[in-house]
């Protein structure tokens, strides 16, 4: 998607400087959240952990997926980029700004640049309200006064979601829709503000099979479209390929691999995501005869996590002595591909 992106050579001076000041869109830098436990009568009992020191840049136009089993992290991590959660430590910097320093106002302007698509698009949307209000409603919140060009947008973002004629969905309610024409209603509400960035949250785990190639389309035409920034989370490594750039491994908290789609994917280094390959469906038959082991156990608690690597304990090549006692940084593999794994020292 950097290749769409205008060169410096290309723009007028103030506009270069406009570039210069704009060139990472998303950077989060050393970002923890954490959750404190209380008890009713000892009062407090500690913290969940579920972000514990992550790091990335996400660019314009750009599309990462960050990938990991339940209980990973990854919508506590979510939450925080969308601004429904604050940063315990470390930042999360929109165009150079830390939404951990925003007011309200800025808050607010903030999650108008950020589109959501939840997972579960039926519970997503309000029962009670027609598909006309439902895009309207940011619109009225966002100070879009003018009628008229409430109705111009929401019939715009339809015809984008692939659902027109538009006036056939206009008047209808949620319920009267099937679960893939939902899935674009929520995409549409997630556009209708003109977001930078979109952060898809398992948008294809509810559907059909069938539907899932048609909803990944529209949100890869409308990131191409709009220069749109998306972060795509999701367990299901068979569609990340097909979808995103680069893609970070999350496990326990933390960024266990980060690498180009493709390098990772047909040469992953860190166990864990050897792990995962083994447990997605592989139509490769020489991956599957790869990663034919899945290690066994659960993931750790996030209250007491692991000493050393947290992946330790389920791990099938742990160095007695390291891996149990030091955290391990990150080597870099080659040029881009990283992994948080003692293996590479």
């Amino acid at each position: 998607m950097t290749d769409n992106l205008l060169t410096k050579e290309n723009l007028s001076g103030e506009a270069q400087a406009t570039q210069a000041n704009k060139e990472m869109l998303l950077s989060i830098q050393d970002l923890h959240v954490w959750f404190e436990l209380r008890r009713f009568v000892f009062g407090h009992a500690g913290y969940v952990k579920a972000v514990d020191g992550v790091t990335f840049d996400l660019d314009h136009g750009e599309a990462i997926a960050i990938v990991g089993e339940s209980g990973c992290g990854k919508s506590s991590l979510m939450k925080t980029i969308l601004g429904l959660h604050l940063p315990t430590k470390g930042k999360v910097l929109f165009e150079g700004k830390d939404i951990g320093a925003m007011g309200n106002r800025g808050l607010r302007w903030y999650r108008s640049k950020v589109g959501y698509v939840q997972q579960d698009p039926y519970g997503a949307l309000p029962p009670f309200m027609t598909i006309e209000r439902i895009l309207a409603e940011p619109l009225i919140i966002n100070g879009v006064k003018s009628r008229a060009e409430r109705e111009r947008r929401i019939r715009k973002v339809l015809e984008e979601v692939k659902m027109s004629p538009v006036d056939d969905y206009l008047d209808k309610f949620p319920h009267m829709l099937s679960g893939g024409q939902q899935q674009r209603v929520v995409i549409a509400r997630a556009m209708i503000l003109e977001p930078r960035i979109i952060v898809a949250d398992e948008p294809v785990s509810m559907l059909d099979a069938s539907v899932r190639v048609e909803i990944l389309k529209i949100l890869r035409n409308l990131q191409e479209k709009h220069d749109l920034a998306v972060i795509y989370i999701t367990h299901d490594l068979a569609t990340v390929r097909y979808f995103s750039e680069r893609i970070f491994v999350m496990y326990a908290g933390n960024l266990v691999e980060k690498s180009l789609v493709n390098e990772l994917l047909d040469d992953p280094r860190h166990p864990y995501t050897h792990a995962l390959l083994a447990a997605s469906p592989e139509p490769d038959a020489r991956n599957a005869l790869i990663f034919q082991e899945v290690p066994a156990g659960e993931p750790p608690s996030l209250v007491t996590p692991p000493p050393g690597c947290r992946f330790h304990p389920r791990c099938p090549h742990i160095i007695k002595g390291l891996c149990d006692e030091q955290e391990p940084p990150d080597f870099e593999i080659t040029s881009g591909h990283v992994t948080a794994c003692w293996l590479y020292k």
